[in-house]
């Protein structure tokens, strides 16, 4: 690889989320999310799945718009947007610049608005990496299916290099663990103290997507297992943010039920492990609702902050934008030939490559 890429570019693959607390922009958000996993009910026509999905959306739109009333509206996409700023200076800093794009799933800008500035401004070869630390059919697949979606709408054809499961990443496992011990120590907690819990909480997935082949929950376990050896812990507790707003089966235990089985008067230090961004998930259902839940059953309550703005995760971003266009990054992991999207350039989560 040269040290200078020109037509190099990377778009960072978002969920994004509404910045401010508007009904009409709530409601167009949610109802794109609906619209987008409308499989996971009974087939319908199209006009019938669109309208669907308005439904579920305008009954969803009061709970979530004061979540984001309470909050001030999601960070995510202004983090998102530091990261990619992040991201640029880390690879010119490695003698590789290159042009860094953001695209949302479901806010502006959109993924296809991020691909047509990268293709205006002269990219012919694209690394598509999704900011999801654990991949799921909702999120890193559905996000890299909608730039092959995009590029086919534009009659674009850059070569583009696909990025999947990254979260065995050793110096993202590093960071994580780091931001942990922070919160314990700020807290005056000792993780090795028997009345001091870990719990992890994952954004929940549907059954369907499960029985479908989706990795999702055996990625969280081993994420979570491995995390809690490398901080030398035995004992650890996992949850499931799930939404109760279809009717369809979620990933088990939920999160409140998770807490539910520890005894009362014990600490727990929550770890929200799906994520790299503060958003609506760890803000209101973490932060508020959680910790609400937690205070009633005498749990001592703390929450881990993700790290988003942790220099090194620019530099885990950088390690995988070289790796997906064939540079030789040491400090990556074994390649393994993806299983959730197949024809993926970059993933640690598969079977051996070869």
């Amino acid at each position: 690889m040269r040290s200078t890429e020109p037509g190099a570019a990377v778009l960072l693959l978002n969920f994004g989320e509404p910045s401010v607390p508007d009904p009409g922009e709530t409601t167009r958000f949610l109802e794109r999310i609906f619209l987008a996993n409308a499989r996971l009910e009974p087939g319908d026509d199209a006009a019938a799945v669109r309208a669907r999905s308005r439904d579920l959306a305008r009954r969803r739109t009061p709970g979530l718009l004061k979540a984001y009333e309470r909050i001030g509206g999601s960070p995510l996409d202004v983090q998102a947007t530091a990261q990619g700023v992040a991201l640029k200076r880390a690879l010119a800093a490695r003698g590789h610049p290159m042009r860094v794009g953001v695209g949302m799933q479901f806010t502006a800008p959109s993924i296809e608005e991020a691909l047509t500035e990268l293709r205006a401004a002269g990219a012919d070869t694209l690394v598509a990496l999704p900011v999801y630390p654990l991949c799921g059919p909702s999120t890193t697949v559905a996000a890299l299916t909608e730039v092959d979606a995009a590029l086919e709408r534009m009659g674009w054809q850059p070569d583009v290099r696909r990025v999947t499961g990254w979260h065995r990443h050793p110096e993202y496992l590093r960071l994580r663990g780091a931001a942990i011990r922070r919160t314990a120590a700020a807290s005056g907690w000792s993780l090795t103290d028997p009345a001091v819990r870990l719990v992890f909480s994952a954004h929940g997935t549907p059954i369907r997507y499960i029985d479908e082949g989706s990795r999702y929950v055996e990625y969280v376990e081993d994420w979570c297992a491995t995390l809690a050896r490398t901080l030398g812990l035995e004992a650890w507790t996992l949850g499931y943010q799930n939404h109760t707003n279809r009717g369809i089966e979620w990933a088990q235990p939920d999160i409140e039920a998770a807490l539910g089985h520890l005894a009362g008067g014990s600490k727990v230090l929550v770890d929200a492990v799906s994520f790299m961004h503060e958003q609506s998930e760890t803000l209101m259902e973490l932060d508020v609702e959680l910790a609400e839940h937690a205070h009633a059953l005498g749990l001592e309550f703390r929450r881990v902050e993700v790290p988003h703005d942790d220099e090194a995760f620019a530099e885990v971003l950088a390690d995988l934008t070289l790796g997906a266009l064939g540079a030789e990054v040491p400090a990556l992991p074994g390649r393994t030939s993806c299983l959730c999207r197949p024809g993926a350039d970059l993933c640690f989560n598969g079977e051996p490559a070869g």
